[in-house]
Order: C-alpha cells, then sequence, then structure tokens
C-alpha cells in the first residue's frame, strides 16, 4: 500500500493485534469482561474487532479494484476467486486441525461428522472467522465490480434492510431478536448439518452462520465505500472531516436502530453493521489525522505496522500453533503452548485475570516477533 496512506496499515494491524488478544487467553474462565463478547444484545470492545477487520478488507479491496477492473471479467475472477477458497480452505483446515485428539489416553481420527455416546452430532465446524471473510469478501467483490460504487452502496442498504425484514417476520413472534428465536438457526440446521455448527453457546447456534453472513457483507462493501473515498480525496482536511462527519452520523443511525432492531454481534444486526462502521470510520479518520497529518509515527504505530503487513497469516499462525502444540502432553493439563501461564504466570499478583490478560500479552509478542522477523526478511504471505 501506498505509504500516503500508512495509517490504514496501521488499522488493519491494530485489528489484526485485538484479535489474537481476544482469542488467546491464558484461561477462559479468567477474563476481564471488556475482553468478552456482549452475552447478546450490545457491544464490548471485542465486538469491535472482526467487524473492523471486515471494513479493512474493503479498505483494501478499493486500492486493488482499479487493477482488477483494467484486467476485464477474466482477471477478477481468476483473483476473486481464487483468493476466496484459499482463505476458506484455510479455515476449515484450522477448524480440522490438528486432525486428532486425545479420547481415553489414545489419539484418535477427528471424523469430519459423527453421533457421539448420547446421541448427538458431532463434526467439523464448516463457518467460522476466516470462512465468513473468505464468503463476504466474493460477494462484496462481485457487487462492487458489477455495480460500482453508488449502486453497490445502495444495494448494501436494501440488504440490511431485507435482513431486518427476515429476522422479524421468519423469527419466532415473541422474541425474533433472541438466540432460541433467530430465524437463521433453522437454515444453518438444514444446509450446514448439526454436526458442522458452533456448539459453545449451550445450544445449536452458529455465531457465523449462513444468515448474519448477509449483514456482514455490507461491512466489506461499506469499508470499500471508505477505502475509494479516502483514495479520491486524498490527504486534505476536506477528506478527514468528511470521514468525522460521515461516521458520526452512522453511529447516531446505528443507535437509533438500535432501539427496535438491537445491537448485536452474534446475529450481525443491521443496527450493529451501521454502527460498528460508524466506530470504524472515526477511528481511522483519527489516526490518519495523528499520522499523516501530525507525522506521529512512533513506536506504537510501528509495532501495529508489523501486524498489518501479514495480517491473515498471522492470525491464521494464532489458531495453528496453539491447537497443534495441545497434543503434546507435559502432565497436569500442561502443554508447550500453555506451560508460560499454567506454571508461571497463572501465579501473577492479584485477580486471576492479571495473569491471563498477561499471558495473552505474551502470545501478541510472541506473534509480533515473527511478524517483525517475516518484515526484515521481506516476507509477505499473501492470497
Amino acid at each position: 500500500m501506498n505509504q500516503r496512506f500508512y495509517s490504514l496499515d496501521v488499522f488493519r494491524g491494530a485489528t489484526v493485534c485485538l484479535m489474537i488478544l481476544v482469542n488467546n487467553p491464558g484461561s477462559w474462565g479468567s477474563i476481564y469482561d471488556p475482553l468478552e463478547h456482549a452475552p447478546w444484545h450490545g457491544l464490548t470492545p471485542t465486538d469491535l474487532v472482526f467487524p473492523f477487520f471486515l471494513f479493512a478488507v474493503g479498505n483494501a479491496m478499493a486500492f486493488v479494484m482499479p487493477k482488477l477492473e483494467a484486467g476485464g471479467d477474466a482477471l477478477f475472477w481468476k483473483k476473486v476467486i481464487k483468493r476466496s477458497i484459499i482463505i476458506f480452505a484455510i479455515g476449515l483446515f484450522l477448524a480440522w486441525w490438528p486432525f486428532v485428539k486425545w479420547v481415553d489416553g489414545n489419539l484418535v481420527f477427528k471424523s469430519w461428522a459423527y453421533i457421539d455416546d448420547k446421541g448427538n452430532p458431532q463434526g467439523i465446524r464448516i463457518l467460522g472467522v476466516l470462512p465468513r471473510i473468505a464468503i463476504c469478501y466474493f460477494f462484496a467483490a462481485v457487487i462492487v465490480y458489477y455495480l460500482k460504487l453508488r449502486k453497490a452502496i445502495f444495494v448494501g442498504m436494501l440488504m440490511l434492510l431485507l435482513y431486518w425484514a427476515l429476522c422479524l417476520l421468519l423469527g419466532d413472534k415473541s422474541d425474533p431478536y433472541s438466540m432460541a428465536g433467530w430465524f437463521g438457526n433453522d437454515i444453518d440446521k438444514k444446509i450446514l448439518g448439526a454436526a458442522h455448527m458452533y456448539k459453545g453457546e449451550g445450544m445449536l447456534f452458529d455465531p457465523e452462520g449462513l444468515m448474519s453472513t448477509i449483514p456482514a457483507i455490507v461491512q466489506v462493501i461499506f469499508g470499500y465505500m471508505v477505502g475509494d473515498y479516502i483514495i479520491k480525496k486524498g490527504k486534505t482536511y476536506e477528506m478527514v472531516t468528511g470521514l468525522f462527519v460521515a461516521g458520526t452520523g452512522l453511529l447516531l443511525a446505528g443507535f437509533c436502530w438500535d432501539i427496535v432492531f438491537p445491537i448485536n454481534k452474534k446475529i450481525w444486526t443491521s443496527s450493529y453493521v451501521v454502527y460498528t462502521t460508524g466506530l470504524a470510520m472515526i477511528t481511522i479518520a483519527t489516526m490518519i489525522y495523528m499520522i499523516e497529518f501530525k507525522n506521529i509515527r512512533g513506536g506504537l504505530a510501528k509495532f501495529f505496522d508489523v501486524f498489518g503487513k501479514n495480517a491473515l497469516f498471522v492470525f491464521a499462525l494464532s489458531a495453528f500453533l496453539p491447537k497443534g502444540l495441545s497434543l503434546i502432553r507435559l502432565g497436569d493439563g500442561v502443554n508447550p503452548w500453555n506451560w508460560l501461564y499454567k506454571k508461571v504466570l497463572i501465579h501473577t499478583p492479584g485477580v486471576k485475570e492479571n495473569g491471563s490478560l498477561l499471558y495473552a500479552i505474551c502470545v501478541i509478542l510472541f506473534m509480533w516477533a515473527i511478524c517483525y522477523w517475516m518484515d526484515k526478511k521481506k516476507i509477505y504471505v499473501k492470497v
């Protein structure tokens, strides 16, 4: 990316860094509230991470779309399909990895789908963070490429309204926005199958399900809109002011929409898209002002920039390593990945959340060291 928009690299890197932070606590039972997702309606700082990343995907798309348009349909479809398949495949690989698990002291193969001893369907989850990124990128790219910006924004708004209507009309009439009453559950069960859905909510409910991906696509379109705006306006006060004003407007619009369609990350409500897009725009405007206008490019900006240069790679690595190393048993629930927490940081003075957070910070520093080395060697993993 052009050095002129260094702030966008920093934004993307900071988002990936936060994704690693919230996904790698020392203990899932010892997490500070801001580092957990909201139980249902509402949002915490953690609930901003994923939409900000999708927003960043749209930003990046704005810089490469002119080349794809110049290359014609054949180049566009080749690049977009290839990238979407690779990202989706990496996500599916990580869901299955390390392909074996410990059962009664023995390593057994992780089956694609099976019925457990209690008669419940189990298997490999199909959707997740990376598959959602792949799907959103694909459809957003197609919409923007063929409809161009203005029509793409219009279609995006229609998609948000359509999703609201589907939730209201097809959901449980008594509470269409509840986990049990959300209409997408039945669709996920029929298409994905119960064996391949997320099972961490106490019931069959996938927070990256098929239907909630519809509004998530719009998050990428909005990101593209902002990226295109930044490119066309250039480094001007008019551009920054426009981002601040538009971001504030979307923030207020999302807050008002929340009254009738609650802000909710797990079903990715339309109000959530609008609200988080507004926050992302204000955040980017602030970064552009500080970094591009005031030339504040100190250690923190450089720290995040390293993550931004290998964003997808380091995110995948942060899932690959702990899952793989968990197979190596050192006794008492200890493995090479969690050894530092189990043997050292768990004894951190104060509340137990301190040690858990300190461990997550250590993971970030470890991942940063890898990215820093790659940057020095000019190794950039792109798909």
